[in-house]
């Protein structure tokens, strides 16, 4: 199989749709929610209500973050006819193509987006047919990390004792960073059943949110994405139904535990590669109008070097933002047509996150008062683009996957 990177024409109304909803929606209420943190998005409601219908329809092909997952990304996998396999693109295409576009306009707004949340394609991930059906479509957040569990999901310290007597699980111990974990209906939880066994033995929980062992410590103050809430997590003798333990229950079994769960990323980490290649796209076009204004002229014709320092260094930033994008299209292609992408899907996390971390700063230096200043949304911008770098595995965490994928080696033997 080979790639084609253009942009396949059927997507052309999907993107259309999305930016134009970020224009509308996103971008028009993006000062408002970033000033007044914690207050919930209303305007969202319809927005969410016209992206379920269009899920349903087909229209998006899947093109919220609950459209992703093992068997979202089945969608576009690839077909085998008389003529051999065919290239698809599918689920996971159009989710990272609408992504940009929704980012575009806010990513702190897209991910306080109702029913599109990361806890979904866990589930889709892992969950069993009876699971999919009985929590497909709701809010669902994702409850990894920990105070002492970050980038290492292995140290998982939350515990999950069987109880025999009520045939439930009993969930113990503190998360932290989960993103939209006080609005969602679902939060699914890792938690480990036996510390001593290692990944084998970490298994993901649906608790639903008004579960009473599941209580809110509190929301955390951000330096961006300040429209999405971001909670923190106590669980205390929070009991869960077996029934809602998604995957085998064995320790060992742990492609339906800790290994599957894990695969959600190989899907997911290219999205959010996409949300910082839709921020960083703002970013660019901003800067280049206000470049514009400011007398700054770009020749593409010309040499970077014969021009005006500004227009030589925005002319970089865009071919490093081109460079993100490509990688990003490449993981989400290779995931609809079932080619392993970890290696991929990392490498276009770790670029995109550290692109738009760049471009952002350096869009507000050249931009100057105009780009630090509240009149203008460059600076929110700047804030909102760090966490793309940091959630769902950092910088560094991404370099160590792709680092051991190239040469070979296993977590133990490169740490």
């Amino acid at each position: 199989m080979t790639i084609n990177l253009e942009v396949p024409h059927k997507y052309d109304q999907l993107i259309a749709q999305a930016h134009e909803a970020a224009a509308a929606v996103l971008r028009a209420n993006s000062r408002h929610y970033d000033t007044a943190e914690h207050e919930y998005p209303k305007e969202l409601d319809m927005l969410a209500a016209v992206i379920d219908g269009m899920n349903e329809g087909g229209a998006m092909s899947g093109a919220g973050a609950s459209g992703t997952g093992a068997r979202a990304g089945s969608e576009g996998a690839r077909e085998t006819g008389a003529a051999g396999p065919a290239n698809r693109n599918g689920s996971n295409m159009a989710t990272l193509l609408g992504l940009i576009e929704m980012c575009w306009g806010d990513v702190g707004l897209l991910l306080a987006m109702p029913r599109q949340g990361l806890g979904q394609a866990a589930i889709a991930a892992v969950a069993n047919d009876e699971q999919l059906e009985r929590f497909g479509g709701r809010w669902a957040a994702m409850a990894i990390t920990e105070p002492e569990a970050g980038s290492d999901s292995a140290a998982i310290r939350t515990t999950a004792v069987y109880d025999e007597t009520t045939g439930e699980y009993v969930l113990n111990g503190e998360k932290i960073y989960v993103t939209s974990g006080d609005r969602a209906e679902l939060i699914v939880v890792w938690a480990t059943l036996d510390r001593s066994a290692g990944r084998g033995a970490i298994k993901s929980f649906v608790v639903e949110r008004d579960n009473p062992g599941l209580k809110l410590d509190r929301l955390q103050p951000k330096l961006g994405i300040r429209a999405s809430d971001t909670a923190n997590f106590v669980l205390d003798d929070c009991r869960v139904p077996k029934q809602n333990l998604l995957g085998d229950s064995e320790i060992e079994q742990s492609q339906q535990g800790f290994a599957g769960a894990m695969k959600t990323f190989d899907n997911t980490r290219p999205l959010v590669a996409g949300m910082a290649v839709g921020v960083a796209r703002a970013c660019l076009e901003r800067t280049r109008e206000l470049l514009a204004e400011g007398g700054v002229a770009i020749d593409y014709e010309a040499p970077a070097q014969l021009q005006p320092a500004a227009a030589a260094e925005f002319i970089a930033m865009e071919a490093d933002w081109e460079a993100a994008r490509l990688l990003a299209l490449q993981a989400a292609w290779m995931a609809d047509n079932r080619a392993p992408n970890s290696l991929q899907a990392s490498m276009a996390k770790a670029k995109a996150g550290r692109m738009g971390t760049d471009v952002a700063l350096r869009c507000v230096a050249l931009c100057g008062a105009a780009g630090y200043a509240e009149t203008e949304l460059l600076e929110k911008w700047a804030r909102d683009a760090k966490i793309l770098d940091l959630f769902e595995g950092t910088q560094q965490i991404q370099l160590l996957i792709v680092a051991r994928q190239l040469l070979g080696l296993s977590s133990s033997q490169l740490r």
